[in-house]
């Protein structure tokens, strides 16, 4: 299971484009709402309802953890206290993390991004803390996937269908939607 975390202020296109491309790949994922209620404020005033709130999900069972970017969506993640426990646990169990845009600013202030090759939004390298910023579309380094931006959402999305599955699947993914 894949659990994509959702806030308000979060960017749209990079959280819904996971979620179809992921669920074409036939891979599990859940959308999760850190709000406190189901519908969620996307950044451009889209409103998504969430499978269901943080509070009702055990991550246990769950193989990565996605964060969308957006503003004040990344702002919004990173202040969750029990999201930010979540992450570091992750990290320390050597479990899959993946994040994007201003995302991986979230990973990368809590120290759990050091030497590793990641990518993200322009302007928020120096939140990386220890990591390698590439400059990159995507980039996968172990089991941390990062994306650049909106204009990446395809591009991460494969990343991620690629480490869950394989190329393969990601390469018959990104044919069927006519981006490769």
């Amino acid at each position: 299971m894949v659990y994509l975390f959702l806030a308000d202020g979060f960017e749209e296109i990079e959280g819904l484009t996971v979620v179809d491309m992921l669920r074409r790949a036939e891979i599990e994922i859940t959308t999760v709402s850190i709000t406190g209620k189901e519908i969620v404020n996307g950044a451009h005033n889209i409103e998504v309802k969430a499978d269901g709130l943080f509070e009702e999900f055990d991550y246990k069972n769950a193989v990565m953890l996605v964060l969308p970017g957006g503003m004040p969506g990344t702002r919004n993640l990173a202040a969750h206290e029990g999201l930010v426990n979540l992450l570091k646990e992750f990290r320390e169990e050597d479990k899959a993390l993946a994040a994007i845009c201003a995302a991986p600013s979230i990973l990368g202030e809590q120290g759990l991004l050091k030497g590793k090759s990641v990518t993200c939004f322009p302007g928020f390298e120096d939140k990386l803390l220890g990591a390698n910023p590439t400059g990159h579309r995507a980039v996968t380094d172990g089991n941390i996937i990062t994306g650049k931006g909106m204009g990446t959402a395809i591009d991460f999305s494969l990343e991620i269908i690629k480490f869950l599955k394989d190329k393969e699947t990601a390469e018959k993914i990104g044919k069927t939607i006519q981006y490769l």
